[in-house]
This record gives structure tokens, sequence and C-alpha cells, in this order.
């Protein structure tokens, strides 16, 4: 059926979240932090409902430099190993890119926090070493909008397909009889209405530069 129609099925795919931190996250200005926080997680239950492995990766922790995976997402994926890094592009990183081809799917659904840094470095490597990538644009975010919708338009041009939280879990069972459904029932409704108020009262963020003063 995927084949035929390119839609990509669970066990085809493994999910990979990149630098889900609070450090990184919160060089994001002009989106709603929260609301790509929620897609993250709801995006990882999912993946571990459906039995999709998930590469979950984070940088300068050892360093002393970057916190941890953020909580609500940590949280999420408790029984999931982080795979800290120093390099800002994780294709980089040999026990990264071992766990990806350890999952044995060639179907990688990738997040990344900056969308033109931490995503776009990774998903390009991946694409050239023969990976079929989608990315998440509402689990993902940029310093400034511009930033991250140049991003979006250089990884689609490079050959990665585009999706949104929703559509991807969509893709992922397709069929209200399949088996994987009941986890799409579970997953749905507590989404939807915490989206929903997330989207009635938006919250902004003043723009600031590195240095803190």
């Amino acid at each position: 059926m995927s084949e035929k129609t390119h839609l990509w099925d669970a066990s085809e795919c493994a999910l990979v979240l990149i630098d889900y931190q609070d450090s990184v996250l919160g060089l994001v200005f002009e989106q709603d932090r929260r609301v790509i926080a929620l897609n993250a997680r709801t995006l990882a239950k999912a993946a571990l409902a459906f039995k999709i492995p998930v590469i979950l990766s984070t940088v300068g922790v050892e360093m002393g430099v970057n916190g941890p995976t953020i909580p609500s997402l940590r949280a999420a994926l408790r029984d999931i190993k982080e795979i800290d890094r120093s390099q800002m592009n994780a294709w980089e990183d040999p026990n990264f890119v071992a766990a990806v081809k350890a999952t044995g799917r060639k179907r990688l659904v990738m997040g990344g926090i900056v969308t033109s840094v931490c995503l776009a470095f990774a998903a390009s490597d991946a694409l050239a070493d023969g990976f079929e990538v989608s990315f998440v644009v509402d689990a993902v975010g940029d310093t400034y909008k511009e930033c991250h919708d140049a991003a979006v338009s250089r990884l689609t041009h490079a050959g990665a397909i585009p999706r949104t939280t929703s559509s991807m879990i969509a893709e992922w069972f397709r069929d209200w009889k399949s088996p994987l459904a009941e986890a799409g029932r579970t997953i749905y409704p507590p989404y939807y209405e915490e989206l929903a108020a997330l989207k009635q009262a938006p919250e902004s963020y003043a723009p600031a530069g590195l240095v803190r003063r």
C-alpha cells in the first residue's frame, strides 16, 4: 500500500527528535514554544503506541552548556536514552548515526530545534545517505519565522516531505479498523483539546540576543 500511495506506514518509520531542550527552545521567539512542545510529545506518544523506534538526542549536556530534554517530552519518553553530542549536526555524531541505522528503518520522521540548524543539517545529511526524510513543521521552530520558513523551503527542495503532527499520526495508521486505531482514539481528543486551548491564548516572547544582561 505505502509503495503505491507513497504514504508512510508506522512499520516503516523511525521518529528522530533532536535538541528539544529548554536552552535551545528558548531561542524561538515568533512561534509558540508550548505548541511546539505539545506536538513533539504527541508524536512521541504516538510513536511508542505504534511501536515506532524513537531516537532522542541532545546537544551540550555533558559539556555543561545546556540542560536535558524538556520535562514534558522526557516524561513521554522515559525509557528512551538520550544521545548527547557536541556537534550542531547530529549526523556528524557516530553514536547518533549508529542508533538511527540500528532501527533498521529507512524512513525517518524528524523534528529538531532549531529548524535551520539542528533539523536542517541532520535531515540533509540523512537524505544524502539514502534515507527518506519527513519533517513535522508544527513540531519545530526557529529564532525568527523567516529562519524557520527558509529551512522548510530548503528541506522541501532537498526532497524531505513536510507534514503536520495530526496528519503524520493519521498516516501512520490510516484505518479506523486497524489494530493501531485505538491508540489514535486515545491520543487525538486530549491533543486537540490542549492545542485549542493554546491557540485561544497564544503566548508571545520578546526577541533577545545571545548575551543575557
